[in-house]
């Protein structure tokens, strides 16, 4: 088990037995010792729709019961809405998912009575698990059940997107729901009805789909295209597995990046300061009204950038990571109504925003993304990359500078690096590289960046053949 960019992962078949429940144990003592919650207080679960995930859920609830508290029953909703109703009343959440990972894997988000866990607290409830561990914790699964609050949580979640646009705001629009085995499939189609859209739902299954938003695969690609040619729509959406990270594609079904998606919710809001990681695209400095925060990989570190922002005096804060997860630190009005701040990954505001600057627009999606000038942006990963390859990897490339630069001479001239969270290599032509171990699977990630789609693309093939070349030679 090992915490990442968000939350703690690992196999799914560990996570089904005692391993689940070690590391509730471990979260719950820890708000019992910290004084972030007493015996008696209500805590949430949530679940995606994994195989593995009701049993996880069913581990943790029996281990949280087990130390004095009031376990509920949130069922298979999206994790923001779980992030979200924990924040109304003030309770610990459990968010069993692995997002976007394959089904043999899965994980849990933990949140505490404010919002999500930061470093700090992972650390802690990692040692807490270890000794636990030590002392030989056991577990004996029993069957506890856990009161239902699966109807009021999502209706919270529901309340708050409902007002986000004026009403009737998509009318004339036609937009697919890629549906799959996202926990934001049946909530996507009500929302968008709710604002007047013609809706089209395919690709519902029972079966659980990874899919990764910030890395679509290309038999994804050509389901949306296909989708998108057969229906004649003017967008499709969807979402990973837990709902917290958005999905849109253009009206030929081409994914828009994930970025932009944020950078468009970010205007919609009229952020003053944005939070966004090091691998978000670059342009962003110049593409919107509002200044930028450079962070490492993953939610909590863009929190604690949002959480930094608020203290030094700045308002309407918001953030978002470079899957198009949009957080919000600061309350916002919008519509004439008052967002509440969700400092967590949510799906639906960059969606509901994108959908809604198309129909003010009249213009297709493709010509409005576009029309951002963002600099070109590939990505890809290599899956079941070992991770101790991916380290040895990085400390030969943090070597020298001679090391970087030697491993890039095939591809370009290296020019200036970043080491804010992997390497993100700038070359003399503007071309920008970058290489990063995945922080919560046996992944190596490669992003890159070019004035074309082609070279874009190219410079990606290029870098990752690189990694491969690598790895085969050490």
């Amino acid at each position: 088990m090992k915490f990442g960019t968000s939350g703690l992962r690992g196999l799914s078949v560990d996570l089904k037995g005692r391993a689940s429940a070690l590391h509730a144990s471990a979260f719950g003592r820890y708000l019992l010792d910290s004084g972030m919650a007493g015996c008696g207080d209500v805590i949430l679960i949530g679940q995606d729709f994994r195989d593995s995930s009701p049993e996880i859920a069913g581990n943790c609830a029996e281990a949280l019961a087990s130390l004095g508290f009031d376990v509920r029953d949130c069922g298979t909703v999206p994790t923001p809405a779980l992030a979200l109703y924990g924040l109304k009343k003030k309770a610990a959440c459990l968010m069993v998912t692995g997002s976007h990972i394959p089904a043999d894997r899965n994980g849990i988000k933990f949140y505490r009575p404010d919002g999500e866990i930061d470093k700090t607290d992972e650390a802690a409830i990692t040692a807490l698990a270890a000794e636990f561990d030590r002392a030989g914790f056991t577990f004996s699964p029993r069957g506890a059940r856990m009161k239902d609050r699966s109807e009021e949580c999502l209706s919270v979640f529901r309340q708050r997107n409902a007002t986000v646009l004026p009403a009737g705001a998509l009318a004339g629009l036609k937009v697919g729901v890629y549906q799959h085995s996202t926990v934001a499939r049946d909530l996507m189609v009500e929302l968008l009805e709710h604002f007047g859209a013609t809706v089209v739902p395919f690709g519902r299954s029972d079966e659980f789909i990874p899919v990764d938003t910030e890395a679509v695969s290309e038999e994804t690609i050509a389901k949306l295209k296909e989708a998108a040619r057969h229906h004649r729509l003017d967008a499709i959406i969807s979402a990973d597995g837990d709902g917290d990270r958005p999905l849109v594609a253009d009206e030929t079904g081409m994914p828009l990046r994930g970025d932009l998606l944020g950078l468009i919710a970010s205007n919609f809001l009229c952020a003053a300061t944005v939070v966004t990681p090091v691998t978000s695209n670059s342009g962003l400095e110049t593409a919107g009204a509002f200044s930028v925060i450079r962070t490492r990989v993953g939610s909590p570190f863009v929190i604690s950038g949002m959480q930094d922002a608020l203290a030094a005096g700045q308002d309407h804060v918001a953030g978002f990571e470079a899957n198009g997860g949009v957080l919000t630190a600061s309350e916002f009005d919008v519509n004439g109504h008052v967002l509440d701040a969700l400092p967590t990954r949510d799906c639906f505001v960059p969606i509901l925003s994108t959908l809604f600057l198309a129909a003010t627009k009249r213009q297709p999606l493709s010509l409005i993304a576009a029309s951002f000038h963002l600099p070109f942006a590939a990505a890809d990963r290599l899956e079941n990359f070992p991770v101790d390859t991916s380290g040895r990897l990085m400390a030969h490339l943090r070597a020298s500078p001679a090391s970087l630069a030697a491993f890039l001479q095939p591809i370009g001239v290296l020019d200036s690096v970043s080491d804010i969270d992997g390497l993100r290599a700038t070359l003399t032509d503007r071309r920008i590289i970058h290489f990063r171990p995945s922080g919560n699977a046996p992944e190596m990630r490669c992003y890159a960046e070019a004035q074309s789609e082609a070279a874009a693309q190219d410079l990606l093939h290029a870098g990752l053949e690189r990694i491969l070349w690598w790895a085969q030679a050490n």
